[in-house]
């Protein structure tokens, strides 16, 4: 189907091809928003206009469509409003007219979404920011885009540090944001004082005016009537100190919370009280009412898929006998799971910069590696890393994913559809 090169530097299971041949510098933006255009027909991707530093308030980059059909790859708009894990979370809407992703007005210092058409080049500006788009792309999702770097750097947008927020306690004018993208009008969802009053016992937080507390992650379900915020909190610090990870990472903690759009419910399927035990990367299953993640439940040696309701019921191990790593997703089939590997996730990651594309089979445990890609780069700085972030299409047969190969980032597309016809 593709006519891109063939990744050949090591033997796959399944055709991979690179997609950024040419000049590169480029990522996909997650492990669970596909970039392939709902028709299938393009990919969106973030283009770095630096690979070797962190971005400063007013960096422009790239947002970039590939034609997977001819492979003629068209830079459609510049943004500034970007950091290097994420880019500037660009997210296709209900067809290939609508896409969003982040700016900042630099004159005041504001975060805004667009939905451009990158056909005709048409555009409007939304209130809100994003983060995740709903299935249909009638909807945005986003927590404060600006003070997502005081708890980790690498997935929101970047202003002026004295433009940050500092939150002291559980607020109720910061939180979750919701866009409708047909009026482009914005609203606050939910607060991180409603999530924490609601959500929260007093087991789980033991007096939130003693934290900063800020939003981080937000995901739709597939079926867009269910939505996964998140939330990370710490001892309040001193004015304008960021990246809390590095500063005093034992110190973090976090809990997913599930509510629906009208919030007749909020629940706390993973609190901090699992949190702490070490874990990453939680995600919805297909059926939009179970959640995936990495865990270490038992206190083992090493992390275990596991998966939970999203009402806090059933968290359970996948399976006992398989290591978990990397940004897990389960396959529509039920039977599948694929994930990638941090380089320094030992035995699983090959040790020299190379990790494998995982595929496991949830009723044997077999594990078969799809492909092995660098993923190690030269600069000192975890901002700056670079994961593949395995993530499906839309008709769930082909794995697109980042790696680090010919001297800077590049996108890669694995067509699964031999292993899923030989399951």
């Amino acid at each position: 189907m593709f006519g891109f090169p063939a990744y050949d530097e090591y033997e796959t299971l399944v055709p991979v091809y690179c997609v950024t041949p040419n000049e590169g510098g480029c990522i996909h933006r997650f492990f669970d928003t596909s970039p392939v255009s709902p028709s299938g027909r393009l990919l969106a991707l973030f283009r770095f206009p630096f690979e070797d530093r962190l971005p400063v308030p007013g960096d422009r980059a790239t947002i970039v469509v590939v034609d997977l059909e001819t492979g003629a790859e068209r830079e459609v708009a510049q943004t500034a409003g970007w950091e290097t894990q994420m880019g500037a979370n660009i997210n296709w809407g209900g067809s290939d007219d609508e896409l969003f992703f982040n700016d900042v007005d630099t004159q005041t210092w504001t975060p805004f979404a667009w939905k451009l058409n990158p056909a005709t080049g048409d555009r409007a500006r939304m209130d809100g920011t994003v983060y995740h788009a709903s299935p249909d792309g009638t909807l945005l999702v986003s927590a404060n885009m600006t003070t997502m770097r005081r708890t980790q750097p690498g997935y929101g947008v970047i202003v002026p540090d004295d433009r940050v927020r500092h939150n002291t306690g559980a607020v109720d004018d910061d939180g979750f944001t919701l866009t409708n993208t047909r009026t482009g009008e914005s609203r606050l969802l939910v607060s991180t004082h409603e999530l924490i009053e609601r959500g929260l016992t007093a087991a789980q937080i033991d007096d939130p005016d003693r934290y900063e507390i800020y939003g981080f992650h937000s995901k739709f379900n597939p079926q867009g009537d269910l939505l996964m915020v998140s939330l990370r909190w710490y001892p309040i610090a001193a004015e304008s100190q960021f990246d809390a990870f590095k500063r005093a990472h034992a110190d973090v903690r976090f809990a997913w919370f599930v509510l629906d759009l009208d919030k007749k419910s909020i629940t706390c399927p993973v609190g901090p009280e699992q949190w702490v035990k070490s874990g990453h990367h939680a995600t919805w299953f297909p059926d939009g009412r179970s959640i995936s993640m990495n865990l270490n439940i038992d206190l083992e040696e090493h992390l275990r898929f596991v998966q939970v309701s999203w009402d806090g019921t059933g968290l359970r191990k996948m399976r006992d006998d398989v290591w978990g790593s990397g940004h897990p997703t389960v396959h529509p089939d039920g039977v599948h799971l694929a994930s990638d590997a941090y380089t320094n996730e030992t035995p699983i990651a090959f040790g020299d910069g190379t990790i494998p594309i995982r595929w496991i089979d949830l009723r044997s445990g077999e594990e078969k590696v799809v492909a092995r890609i660098n993923t190690r780069q030269p600069f000192d700085a975890s901002p700056l890393r670079v994961d593949p972030h395995p993530a499906w299409d839309r008709t769930s047969r082909y794995l697109v994913f980042n790696g680090y190969v010919g001297g800077t980032r590049r996108v890669f597309i694995a067509d699964m559809a031999p292993l899923l016809t030989a399951s």
